[in-house]
């Protein structure tokens, strides 16, 4: 499943920040909650790691390393959270590397095997 980024509405993986007090895991799958609407076991361990240019409105665009965790999807909410500021759509693996900007992460989606 990708969804698309709030400001640019390019397609990407449901990603944020270090949340204090859960694993990078744990952060990833309520990031998957918050974005996409989807609950499921997640990976420990990364699948992958990229980088990316976050382009900032009122700041100057960084650099960010995103590590990619799978999540097998036991439950899809009909409403939620970001739902308003996003698209999701499910695809095969081979449209969503397709549909992805960033190579690395194109690569990431094309090699995992679940």
């Amino acid at each position: 499943m990708l969804v698309t980024s709030r400001e640019t509405r390019r397609w990407v993986t449901p990603k944020g920040g270090r949340m204090a007090g859960k694993t990078d895991a744990e952060s990833a799958a309520q990031e998957a909650l918050e974005e996409a609407g989807i609950e499921g076991r997640i990976t420990e361990a990364p699948i992958g790691t990229f980088r990316y240019l976050k382009v900032l409105k009122r700041r100057a665009s960084r650099w960010c390393v995103v590590a990619i965790h799978a999540l097998e999807v036991r439950f899809e909410h009909p409403v939620w959270q970001e739902q308003a500021e996003r698209d999701r759509v499910w695809m095969s693996a081979e449209q969503a590397a397709a549909c992805v900007s960033e190579p690395d992460l194109a690569e990431i989606i094309r090699a995992y095997q679940p």
